[in-house]
């Protein structure tokens, strides 16, 4: 029993050496997608029924904040922008209007 239990360690610990992770982190389920639009929402601080107009706002205000240029990262904004195109995607097509 004992030995089983050595074993059962010895192979996580080679796990995390050569892969970089434990054994249980693949057990994980990816995040869906609801989960990713919750992030994102959250992230850009809208609402679920926010339309493309309050998205837009809040990236600009969130990227005056933490642009590279202003000492943020570039991860960040990366993350930002990300979440800015998931939930324009996630949007229903709306027509531009014609300015005739």
């Amino acid at each position: 029993m004992i030995r089983l239990i050595a074993l059962a360690i010895l192979v996580s610990v080679a796990c995390r050496w050569i892969f970089g992770k434990w054994p249980w982190e693949y057990l994980k389920a990816p995040d869906t997608r609801q989960q990713a639009l919750s992030k994102a929402r959250k992230l850009l601080g809208v609402s679920e029924r926010a339309d493309a107009q309050e998205i837009r706002d809040a990236h600009r205000r969130i990227v005056a904040i933490i642009h590279p240029d202003r000492g943020g990262s570039s991860q960040e904004m990366q993350e930002v922008n990300a979440a800015r195109d998931l939930l324009l995607n996630e949007l229903p097509y709306e027509a531009p209007e014609s300015s005739e």
